[in-house]
């Protein structure tokens, strides 16, 4: 009972009163970017422009933080830091400006340095506050989400640097899509066959 009024208070507080919550990050215009390429590998397929220009919080280092409210407060989420630096990437594609690239590149090093081994040895970036969903995701868990948009900034710093720790650990990443979540993965496959992630 007490985690659920726990849960009705963060979301009131994130919904109806405070301006400067975790959704100031999430909720914008989804687009396509038409500079995308499905041949090669160059600006990300969404714009994430305003998730690039989010506000804050940040971290001493510049690393994007979100506000949950309640009971979470601020922490870090792999997906949004993969996001805020897909976003500065491509913008630093359009307009050529260093600051954009030393954000993205920022992210990337991130993803370096807080990558981690499940208790299956699967490498994943983990949320480390428990999410309260349909059902409370336990801290430490992980996400698909998180494992593809990390790969996706990882795999472009790797093109712009080519500095092999980044395919490394990209590759390193990759392995929890192709596994079963039974063995540490993100991956689910029914009783049809079909892949989930």
């Amino acid at each position: 009972m007490k985690a659920r009024l726990n849960y009705y208070k963060r979301i009131f507080s994130a919904y109806l009163i405070e301006k400067n919550s975790h959704l100031s990050f999430w909720h914008g215009e989804p687009e396509v970017n038409e500079k995308a390429s499905l041949s090669e590998l160059g600006e990300y397929y969404m714009p994430f422009l305003y998730k690039a220009n989010y506000q804050g919080p940040f971290d001493e280092k510049g690393i994007p933080m979100l506000d949950y409210k309640g009971k979470i407060g601020k922490q870090y989420n792999p997906v949004a830091i993969a996001q805020y630096g897909l976003g500065n990437y491509n913008l630093y594609k359009k307009t050529k400006n260093y600051i954009y690239n030393e954000k993205f590149i920022k992210m990337a090093n991130w993803l370096l340095n807080n990558i981690e081994k499940n208790k299956y040895g699967v490498f994943v970036w983990n949320h480390k506050f428990d999410w309260e969903y349909f059902q409370t995701l336990k801290a430490p868990w992980y996400s698909a989400l998180a494992q593809g948009q990390g790969i996706s900034l990882l795999t472009r710093a790797f093109i712009e640097t080519k500095e092999d720790k980044y395919l490394l650990i990209a590759n390193k990443a990759f392995e929890a899509l192709i596994r079963e979540r039974k063995n540490g993965g993100v991956l689910f496959i029914d009783k049809n066959k079909n892949w989930w992630l």
